[in-house]
């Protein structure tokens, strides 16, 4: 495969991410580069292909995940083994390099250094904490309806925050999302189309769930579910634990024995007349005072005490 190729395969797999596409359809691109692809350093860096397929590590698909785990490996291994062929100390050119140095004052080195780690490349020159579509300078007019041209903003900026994906990969999923939730909402941006995106926007913003954007982007979450998603979905796994933490807590407490309550039939109730009345005595004042008698009449749930 050229660069070229590469680079379509590239596209084709982050399309099928944001578009919800079965794993049969992504792993037949992952089986064409693992056949097509000799990688190189230059490849990797120009197509940015090794990052794409990285995200696929994770993918709810096994088999596509096991198969982008051993592309992602294989591509480092073979890159980092030719680096080493390069820069190793026993190939004819450095041993020739050697016997220069020698024999000669010459400074300059007849074999080639290893080339320097590549330096991080950054995908956009602002700051995580501060991107939307205005500073990302992205054109939200994708529909002919202003309303919904401002939703699609607004779902930006929610996917947006705090991540260093490029401008293109996030302006198609706000897309992608904000026509679900207009389809869902029979294709009319009434009320409840602004409301749903509303509160998509503030779980995309929330600082405790900051996994929710990584999965929404990485194609994990499609867009489709995530419209659809219910509040306890759309939390994150800290927060689902804590809830459930508290709930066995309460559910334990709500358990625990109660003060048993007997039946008299000696006592009347004072309300209704009648003798069907429960009680339960408990010491509230000094161990040398009677206990105190609390009573409640099971037919009219009157309720007094005496001591």
């Amino acid at each position: 495969m050229d660069v070229k190729e590469v680079d379509q395969h590239g596209k084709l797999i982050l399309k099928a991410i944001s578009g919800g596409e079965p794993g049969s359809s992504i792993l037949k691109l992952l089986n064409d580069l693992k056949q097509g692809v000799k990688p190189t350093e230059e490849l990797l860096r120009s197509t940015r292909i090794g990052i794409t397929v990285n995200r696929l590590r994770t993918h709810k698909d096994p088999q596509v995940a096991k198969l982008a785990t051993e592309l992602v490996t294989k591509w480092k291994n073979e890159v980092q083994g030719a680096k080493r062929k390069v820069g190793g100390g026993n190939t004819p050119v450095a041993a020739a390099a050697k016997a220069v140095s020698n024999n000669t004052a010459s400074p300059a080195p007849a074999t080639q250094s290893p080339a320097p780690p590549p330096a991080q490349v950054k995908k956009h020159n602002v700051a995580p904490d501060k991107r939307t579509n205005k500073t990302d300078k992205v054109d939200i007019n994708v529909t002919k309806d202003p309303v919904r041209n401002r939703c699609v903003g607004l779902m930006y900026d929610g996917l947006a925050h705090m991540t260093d994906e490029l401008p293109d990969l996030i302006l198609n999923v706000a897309r992608e999302v904000e026509e679900a939730v207009y389809n869902n909402a029979n294709n009319s941006t009434n009320e409840a189309y602004k409301a749903k995106l509303r509160s998509l926007y503030q779980n995309l913003k929330n600082k405790s769930n900051p996994g929710l954007r990584k999965r929404v982007l990485s194609g994990e979450i499609t867009p489709k579910r995530f419209v659809v998603m219910t509040h306890d979905e759309l939390k994150s796994e800290e927060r689902r634990a804590e809830d459930e933490r508290l709930e066995k807590e309460n559910m334990n407490q709500a358990m625990v024995a109660q003060v048993e309550k007997s039946i008299s039939a000696s006592l009347t109730c004072g309300k209704c007349k009648q003798k069907k009345v429960s009680y339960s005595q408990a010491q509230t004042r000094s161990a040398d005072e009677p206990m105190t008698t609390f009573c409640e009449c099971m037919n009219c749930g009157h309720r007094w005490k005496f001591s």
